[in-house]
């Protein structure tokens, strides 16, 4: 294949076709494959992610040993085991992270993509704890381990390719797509869990039923690897030839923005696994509510929330990133404890419950790609995002469903609500002194 002339644009008369898979300094076109590309394979690997959470119940009994004298236990270490994976995140954030700011975006997007899948089917091929002992727990931390290096790598990768390739002006709406896909990648694993547990009887969920959607998201990843491979490269060709930053680059010459990163995550990331992963597990445990009125009110609440995310990204691109930042944060800091109070044992108190939450949430999620990327110079985009907002997500969000687990056993439940509302009140405190660059250019 003919390479392309490696002179200025200038001299060879204008913009060349990129056949080299680098990027220039401008966005890359075909931003509606470049979207898709992203939201593909952030889509797998959020399905995967999730479903653990969704099914956490059966892989408790499956796994871990009953005889703990409380039947709280083998939850509470299921979701220690999502913790976990969630420690794992940092670094991936760091180590997938700089694949992507040394060798391309796209090259660390097709590798997360293939571990997440391998993680997939290790964990579909589990065995039980009466088949295998402590076996068992052994091969699921390993498969989280692996998920969790992945999902942290997705991130800083994704981020950074879905903002390189917005156009002027459009930034807080391709932002926004991070949390369309990871929604869509929500939705089919609560679908699909949905209609196992309706179909199928409680003892073959137990047998192999939970199974079942790990190896379909084994299978997915192959899909997401497939259009990933097509995507074309955003990080420019100004960066590609520049000398390639060391593994610890962003840290050590940008502690602030690595602080802030932290800072801007910690009320989000929490409000978002606890409404969008955890809620239904509340419900069950607090309020007794039926396991599939919980799943429906959670798929229900979804695709809500999948819907706004691309209207508060436009917003945000009209506004600015800093009034939706307030808008979430001030929000559930005011309105977390009452909510959460709120959840009874009926579906229509967890509905809407949700969907209340799902609005105040937008104005975080919907721009959180776009708000840290804005931060770092494009060196180091994608490790400087990864690494901090990692750390913040296993921190406060990756902890949430084994905090608020823990709580629950401890008879303290009112207090897991005022814990979420501190960490918000947190981060707004942080936004307040946040600058904005909605309207500055992003450098390349």
């Amino acid at each position: 294949m003919t390479r392309v002339s490696e002179q200025p644009q200038e001299a060879a008369g204008g913009p060349q076709p990129d056949r080299t898979g680098e990027g220039r300094d401008s966005p890359p076109r075909r931003t509606g494959r470049q979207l898709v590309a992203a939201s593909v394979g952030n889509g797998v690997e959020w399905y995967d992610w999730f479903a653990y959470s969704f099914l956490a119940t059966y892989i408790a009994d499956e796994i871990f040993p009953e005889n703990t004298g409380s039947s709280l236990v083998p939850l509470l270490s299921t979701f220690a085991v999502f913790a976990v994976g969630f420690f794992m995140r940092p670094v991936g954030g760091l180590l997938l992270g700089s694949v992507a700011d040394r060798a391309g975006r796209r090259a660390a997007l097709t590798l997360t993509i293939l571990l997440m899948g391998g993680s997939s089917l290790l964990v579909a091929v589990t065995p039980t704890y009466a088949s295998a002992g402590v076996l068992a727990p052994v091969v699921l931390v390993a498969a989280r381990l692996l998920q969790g290096l992945s999902v942290g790598g997705e991130f800083a990768a994704s981020t950074t390719f879905l903002v390189e390739s917005a156009g002027p002006g459009r930034r807080g709406l391709f932002s926004s797509f991070q949390y369309v896909s990871t929604t869509a990648g929500q939705l089919v694993a609560s679908g699909v869990a949905a209609l196992l547990v309706s179909t199928v009887s409680d003892g073959q969920m137990h047998q192999w039923g939970w199974r079942v959607p790990f190896l379909l998201g084994a299978l997915l990843s192959l899909a997401g690897f497939w259009v990933r491979r097509g995507a074309r490269e955003t990080r420019s060709e100004r960066q590609a030839e520049a000398p390639r930053p060391g593994l610890f680059d962003a840290l050590r010459r940008h502690p602030r923005e690595s602080l802030l990163v932290v800072g801007i995550t910690a009320g989000g990331t929490i409000a978002y696994y606890v409404w969008t992963s955890y809620l239904p597990t509340y419900a069950e445990v607090n309020a007794g509510l039926d396991k599939s009125d919980a799943l429906v009110s959670g798929t229900i609440s979804l695709v809500f929330f999948m819907l706004l995310q691309p209207l508060g990204g436009m917003l945000s691109d009209r506004i600015g990133r800093k009034p939706l930042l307030l808008v979430f944060a001030i929000g559930f800091a005011a309105l977390c404890v009452p909510l959460l109070h709120a959840v009874g044992d009926s579906f229509t108190s967890l509905l809407l419950v949700q969907c209340v939450g799902m609005v105040l949430l937008t104005g975080y999620t919907s721009i959180a790609a776009a708000v840290n990327a804005e931060i770092f110079p494009a060196r180091v985009r994608a490790a400087g995002i990864g690494f901090p907002y990692s750390l913040a997500v296993a921190l406060f969000g990756g902890t949430a469903p084994y905090v608020g687990t823990l709580f629950e056993d401890l008879e303290m439940p009112d207090a897991f609500p005022w814990y979420v509302a501190a960490l918000c009140l947190l981060s707004a405190l942080v936004y307040l002194r946040l600058p904005e660059r909605s309207g500055e250019e992003l450098e390349r």
